[in-house]
């Protein structure tokens, strides 16, 4: 079977709802990630087959096919470029970076850019469905849908907090695992660690045009006792909005391509993508597939959890990743170890390729082999994608 490489990743740094990035246009943001990638790579704009883009809340801002529109106003893509807007929820540009591969694997394309765009302060998280309710349009449950699922809301914050209870966790343990985020995201920015992944953009502030180019969400300040005197999401439950993930804005993408694509424009990967998987499972308690879906990647690829050096799972909320470390055996010292949504925000459909950024980065900076990306996904869906760095 043919190969797939990853030539570069990027992503911009995360944006507060209502902070810095809230002024920019989330199709001009999602442009911003595309052409740095053709900056960066110096491949010629018009040799690229498509563009796959992961977006959540298509609905406003993030409508009428985001991904094609980003092409549009994209500085160096031509309008000749194909474009595509799919949603797997959280995993869209994950799953983003799998068709990707697919699609050069396959030999019908060769090279191909994955990317992710979200703007939660210009279009609100679930916008697409409660502006549809408010209107008296209709509800996303369908009478089918309720008979296999009598009286069942599904609910990401109902999920987390089953995952809690599942696993024995406490919120002691939520609050330790959010400050580790913390302390894990500060110590990677004061060492310069996500410099070679940030695109900057530039923004508006009281004292003039500034490069956003730091992760607004960190807490520089965060303390566990702070961390710990948050109020909870749900009354009985454990988890609170400092042991979830952040709210964000924030676009990013990779460049996909073939090893023909590689030797004719003399390009040098970054990684070459070993495993795909994609796997269901319960959609109430919803958020646990990335364990089970682990453990059929790490089967297919013929590896072992010891045998990865790196590991992203996204910090959607604490115990998420906490499951998967007690379900895996993984060694928490690989986990994150740039910190991860808690700290750095999740930027719905662009969190697949921001993670696979990050992963790629730091496997170079570490000089480490192996790299596991892993997310979950509203309907109890998960992502896994393996790489080797190169």
């Amino acid at each position: 079977m043919a190969t797939a490489y990853i030539v570069d990743a990027v992503r911009t740094a995360g944006g507060k709802r209502g902070g810095r990035l809230a002024g920019v246009h989330p199709v001009d943001l999602a442009a911003k990630s595309l052409d740095a990638l053709m900056e960066r790579t110096g491949v010629d704009p018009n040799a690229i087959d498509d563009v796959v883009m992961g977006c959540v809340s298509q609905a406003g801002q993030q409508a009428m096919q985001v991904g094609r529109n980003a092409v549009l106003a994209s500085k160096h893509l031509p309008q000749s470029t194909p474009a595509v807007t799919i949603d797997r929820q959280c995993g869209s540009s994950q799953q983003a970076i799998q068709f990707a591969a697919q699609a050069v694997m396959s030999g019908t394309q060769d090279a191909v850019i994955a990317a992710g765009i979200e703007s939660m302060s210009r279009v609100p998280m679930g916008s697409n469905a409660t502006f549809h309710m408010k209107e008296g349009l209709g509800h996303y449950k369908s009478p089918g849908l309720e008979e296999k699922y009598p009286n069942v809301m599904f609910s990401q914050f109902m999920g987390a907090e089953m995952i809690v209870k599942k696993h024995g966790f406490s919120k002691d343990d939520l609050n330790q695992f959010a400050f580790e985020s913390h302390k894990r995201a500060i110590a990677a920015t004061n060492a310069g660690a996500f410099e070679n992944e940030i695109v900057p953009v530039t923004v508006e502030t009281p004292e003039g045009e500034e490069q956003h180019t730091v992760d607004e969400g960190i807490r520089f300040d965060a303390t566990l006792e702070g961390i710990a005197s948050v109020k909870l999401i749900q009354e009985g439950g454990s988890v609170t909005a400092a042991s979830a993930s952040q709210i964000c804005d924030g676009s990013s993408g990779a460049l996909v391509v073939s090893e023909g694509y590689l030797k004719q424009h003399n390009l040098t990967p970054m990684a070459r993508i070993h495993n795909l998987t994609v796997t269901a499972g319960d959609p109430v308690i919803m958020l646990e597939e990335p364990l089970f879906a682990t453990d059929k990647a790490l089967e297919r690829a013929g590896l072992s959890i010891n045998d990865i050096d790196l590991y992203e799972v996204n910090e959607a909320f604490a115990p998420v990743p906490l499951a998967w470390l007690k379900h895996t055996g993984a060694d928490p010292d690989k986990l994150n170890v740039n910190g991860g949504a808690i700290a750095l925000g999740h930027p719905l459909g662009a969190s697949g390729t921001k993670l696979m950024s990050t992963l790629v980065h730091a496997l170079k900076a570490r000089g480490k082999k192996y790299g596991l990306q892993t997310m979950c996904e509203g309907g109890g869906v998960a992502n896994v994608t393996i790489v080797e760095s190169l």
